[in-house]
C-alpha cells in the first residue's frame, strides 16, 4: 500500500516514504471502516471526478496580476515595484510565448550555480510548472545576489551590469514604474 500527501503550493501529490508500519496498518483499518460504512453518520459523500479535480487545479493555478502582486508582497522583496515592473517588461504584459509556455516571469536562464527550482530549459530559458515557481526562483536569485543592495539606484545598476541584455532595460523599467504608479501600489 502506498500513501500520498498533497503539496498545496505545487498542487500535486507526492508519495510518503518510510512511514512506520503501525501507522500504515492504522490507516488501512480506518480505511476499511470508512469503506464498510460502520460510522453512524448519514452524511452524503460526493465524489470528485478526474475532470473536476483537473478543473479545480487549473483554476487554483491560474495567473492573475492581483495574485502576482499578493505573492510579491508575501515574499517581502526589498524593491517590489521593480520586481513587478520586470515581470511586466519581460512577459510583454503577461502575453509572451515565454510566459505562456514556460511560466517564466523574468526571462531567466536556468541557474547553474545558485539554488533554483526550474524544471529545465526550453528555448534557451528556464521553465517552471507554474508562474509561482518562477517567482520563488527569482526570490532565490534575489537572496543570492541582491541582498546587499540598499537603493533603487543600486538595484538598477546591478540589473544593467549583470542581468539585462537590453541597454535600455532599466530605462524601460523606470517608465513602467512611473506610468503604472507601481511605487504607490506597494506603498514605497
Amino acid at each position: 500500500m502506498k500513501i500520498y500527501g498533497y503539496d498545496e503550493k505545487r498542487l500535486q501529490y507526492y508519495e510518503i516514504k518510510y512511514l512506520p508500519k503501525t501507522l500504515k496498518y492504522l490507516g488501512l483499518i480506518f480505511g476499511i471502516i470508512l469503506i464498510l460504512g460502520l460510522s453512524s453518520s448519514n452524511t452524503v459523500v460526493k465524489y470528485i471526478t478526474d475532470t473536476e479535480s483537473i478543473l479545480i487545479v487549473k483554476d487554483e493555478n491560474e495567473f492573475s496580476k492581483d495574485k502576482l502582486i499578493t505573492k510579491i508582497k508575501e515574499l517581502n522583496f526589498k524593491f517590489p515595484h521593480i520586481v513587478l515592473a520586470q515581470t511586466i517588461l519581460e512577459t510583454g504584459n503577461y502575453e509572451s510565448d515565454m510566459f505562456e509556455k514556460n511560466f517564466n516571469l523574468f526571462g531567466m536562464k536556468e541557474a547553474r550555480i545558485r539554488i533554483n527550482i526550474a524544471k529545465g530549459t526550453k528555448k534557451g530559458h528556464a521553465y517552471y510548472d507554474s508562474w509561482e515557481e518562477s517567482l520563488y526562483d527569482y526570490a532565490f536569485f534575489s537572496s543570492s545576489y541582491l541582498y546587499k543592495i540598499k537603493s533603487d539606484k543600486e538595484y538598477f545598476q546591478y540589473l544593467d551590469k549583470y542581468y539585462a541584455e537590453d541597454p535600455k532595460y532599466t530605462k524601460k523599467l523606470k517608465q513602467i514604474i512611473k506610468k503604472q504608479k507601481l511605487k504607490k501600489l506597494f506603498n514605497v
